[in-house]
């Protein structure tokens, strides 16, 4: 019974700030009248607001996100065209990355990098799991197999580590830079401030 109790809080641990910041996009996605424009729009006035004519808006069916390498924002299509809470928030949030980037905040570069070495060893990491059961029952396989176990584990290591270093900049994202740039520009008003930190809160979580 101890094992199935520790299992399932594992399974709401892993999985429950995945389903959770689903279902608060989900929930305040619908269309506003009163939303002043869609996600795309308002990055474009926080590009000229800012003075970032280099920054690309970009549609995606890969999720909302930051890319540092071709500076662009790049949004859904429901938050790239739809005026409702979840998309212009969602968007001042991506936008709130390519402020971290124009600011040079280090914690953003950190990721970046630590990003690609993850991406790296998560490649090398995949061939050794697929290689590994291929060779542990061979005579050379099994005194290689110890490595290759050891590459499979750092590369799990490495993304563990990557999110923790990617938590503090998304809430910096949601906390330090968008919600500032929502409520001085008054792209909300006050009665949605308080969904507009949970949609914020789940946009910092989506990486989890």
């Amino acid at each position: 019974m101890i094992y199935l109790i520790l299992g399932i809080i594992l399974f709401v641990l892993i999985l429950g700030p995945q389903y959770w910041a689903k279902h608060i996009l989900q929930k305040y996605s619908g269309h506003r009248d009163d939303i002043p424009g869609t996600g795309a729009e308002l990055v474009k006035h926080l590009r000229k607001k800012f003075d970032m004519a280099y920054l690309k808006i970009e549609g995606t069916d890969m999720g909302d996100h930051y890319d540092p390498n071709d500076k662009a924002v790049r949004l859904s299509k429901d938050n790239m065209d739809k005026r409702s809470l979840t998309a212009i928030t969602v968007a001042a949030h991506e936008f709130g990355h390519a402020l971290q980037h124009a600011k040079n905040y280090k914690p953003l570069t950190t990721r970046t990098t630590m990003v690609r070495t993850a991406q790296k060893l998560e490649r090398v990491g995949g061939f050794a799991l697929l290689v590994l059961p291929l060779v542990a029952f061979t005579p050379a396989g099994a005194r290689l197999a110890p490595a290759l176990f050891l590459v499979v584990v750092l590369s799990m290591l490495v993304n563990t580590l990557v999110h923790f270093v990617t938590l503090p900049v998304e809430f910096d994202a949601s906390f330090g830079r968008a919600l500032p740039i929502l409520r001085e520009g008054q792209y909300i008003n006050k009665n949605d401030y308080r969904a507009a930190r949970r949609i914020l809160t789940a946009c910092a979580l989506t990486y989890l």
